[in-house]
């Protein structure tokens, strides 16, 4: 119960305490207040019957088949796409390069439920260019909704990540591997199968695994192009808002199916990397070549049409804003009356969703910033508890983490439903990992000996930390703290479940717009989303002189 003779409670001992009271109170409480609600009935005894009754009803069991089938679909599709063009970018010269990059991470960063909405204006069924091809050229289209609709959405919205990851693994291959293997008489195709790819294997798996839980846990998209294809975040999101009542025990146990079911492929992916994991040197960095005649050609027109179709969404909302609209019908011409409308009727969201969003980075690059130093610096048994606490948030899905803070806060001693501090606690929790990563990456590569030099010089740990370590993390910081600011404001699983009319947010407006047919007032409020994004992007880049975002 008392610290052993000798021990001293210092500021890093409060900062440990704080990380545990932190992730405890607001992550590993929650969650294991789910695993109880999973196991209870109504009357607050043991049971099993939530997960008989799932796995012994079609409907469920088909929820469930039809979200692993869909995103292993999108995710070996992805794999398939962003592959190649990551070879392609780092291997060849690409004009526009650095352009082509910044719409591809504009692409990403984008909530999947525009890119839904999107390709419901274009292609569902009144869409823009069904309209013109049955109409002009008599060709119907096949219908974008349900499976092949989701598995667009994702497949566009999600294969940056494994770009990202597989292009920042190519540049750190040792050309001189190449130039090995070619002297043993691969080339071409062989050489990249054979060389190339293993090398880059364990990164091209950690970015799958992302693709797999982002799309996994997604409710906005199938939600609004699945058309009768439920998928597990729709089942618990309904459970949740039933029109017979909350089944909060039943929720919570295809929440608990849900999270198994991610943690298990996250455990796999990291088993499998550990095992294939190599170490390479850049002391030979690759450098793009200049491709020539048909290779060259084909090279760029394959940059270009993903780039074309991953940004259409984006394109084509910001050109639809500016049509005017009367009530829910478009009419003809175009104006500024979609933005006089949202400034007038939603000004609330857009004020929300900044001040939660500015609120959650401050706390986030305080917290995020410690909890980073503790885990490079302070190597102990609270330092490796902290390490996967900070991880956990990648498997428990938006919709599920919402879920499960309204049940553990919706009752004393502590009551935060129907709060904004239950949406900033779950901004904060979910996208502090960006932070912690990035301000960790750049910790590893200062010395320890500044640290030193100012203990030396009679200066404190905390006065250390803030004024000397801090400062010098100052890019690692800005990276993950952008990075988080972009995710937050585009965040909508979580807030969904846990707003209210008072604290409803830009996300939920777009949504609530789209589903009642609002398109004017959703196309404007997603421009503003959109532009926002693109100008902390470019803050970003002007900010640390760099041409990648480090996921």
């Amino acid at each position: 119960m008392f610290p052993k003779k000798g021990v001293r409670f210092d500021f890093w001992s409060f900062v440990s305490l704080l990380s545990l009271v932190v992730f405890g109170l607001f992550l590993i409480i929650p969650v294991g207040q789910m695993v109880v609600y999973a196991f209870q009935n109504a009357d607050g005894g043991f049971t099993v019957e939530n997960f008989i009754k799932f796995f012994s009803r079609p409907y469920y069991v088909r929820s469930m088949t039809n979200s692993i089938v869909v995103v292993l679909s999108a995710t070996l599709l992805v794999i398939a796409i962003g592959v190649p063009l990551a070879y392609i970018t780092s291997t060849f010269q690409i004009k526009g390069r650095r352009l082509m990059d910044i719409l591809i991470i504009i692409s990403m960063l984008s909530p999947p439920f525009l890119g839904a909405y999107s390709w419901i204006l274009m292609l569902g069924r009144n869409g823009a260019i069904t309209t013109f091809l049955r109409d002009s050229m008599g060709i119907r289209i096949p219908s974008i909704y349900g499976f092949g609709g989701i598995l667009l959405v994702f497949v566009l919205k999600l294969y940056p990540y494994i770009y990202m990851y597989t292009k920042g693994a190519l540049k750190k291959v040792d050309a001189s591997l190449g130039e090995a293997a070619e002297s043993l008489g691969y080339h071409g195709i062989r050489k990249v199968l054979n060389v190339s790819l293993p090398l880059v294997m364990p990164t091209i798996l950690a970015g799958a695994t992302i693709v797999f839980l982002r799309a996994f846990a997604d409710y906005g998209t199938p939600r609004l192009i699945g058309e009768g294809y439920n998928t597990l975040p729709v089942i618990i999101y309904q459970e949740w808002v039933s029109e017979t009542g909350t089944n909060a025990y039943f929720a919570s146990a295809v929440a608990l199916i849900m999270m198994v079911i991610a943690a298990l492929v996250f455990l796999a992916q990291k088993w499998i990397s550990s095992r294939r994991s190599t170490t390479m040197s850049m002391l030979n960095p690759p450098k793009p070549k200049q491709l020539r005649g048909l290779p060259n050609v084909l090279a760029h027109v394959y940059v270009y049409l993903i780039v074309l179709l991953s940004t259409l969404p984006q394109i084509y909302i910001i050109i639809i804003s500016f049509r005017n609209t009367k009530g829910l019908m478009w009419a003809d011409g175009y104006g500024f009356g979609n933005y006089v409308t949202t400034f007038t009727r939603s000004l609330s969201s857009i004020i929300n969703t900044f001040q939660y969003a500015i609120i959650a980075i401050l706390i986030i690059v305080v917290l995020g910033t410690l909890f980073a130093y503790l885990t490079v610096r302070k190597k102990n048994l609270v330092s490796r508890f902290l390490d996967v606490f900070i991880m956990f948030p990648y498997v428990i899905p938006g919709t599920i983490f919402g879920l499960i803070l309204l049940m553990t806060f919706n009752r004393p001693p502590l009551i935060l439903s129907g709060t904004a501090a239950i949406i900033i606690v779950s901004y904060v929790i979910r996208r502090m990992p960006y932070t912690v990563r990035s301000s960790a990456a750049i910790l590893r590569q200062i010395s320890p000996s500044i640290d030193e030099a100012s203990a030396s010089l009679g200066y404190g740990a905390m006065s250390t930390f803030f004024n000397v370590t801090m400062p010098v993390m100052a890019a690692g910081i800005l990276s993950g703290a952008i990075l988080s600011w972009i995710t937050i404001i585009n965040e909508l699983s979580s807030t969904l479940m846990l707003y209210t009319g008072k604290t409803q947010t830009m996300t939920v407006t777009i949504f609530q717009e789209i589903s009642r047919g609002g398109y004017g007032t959703a196309a404007a409020l997603s421009t503003i989303l959109t532009v926002t994004m693109i100008v902390s992007l470019l803050l970003f880049f002007k900010l640390t002189n760099s041409e990648d975002i480090d996921l």
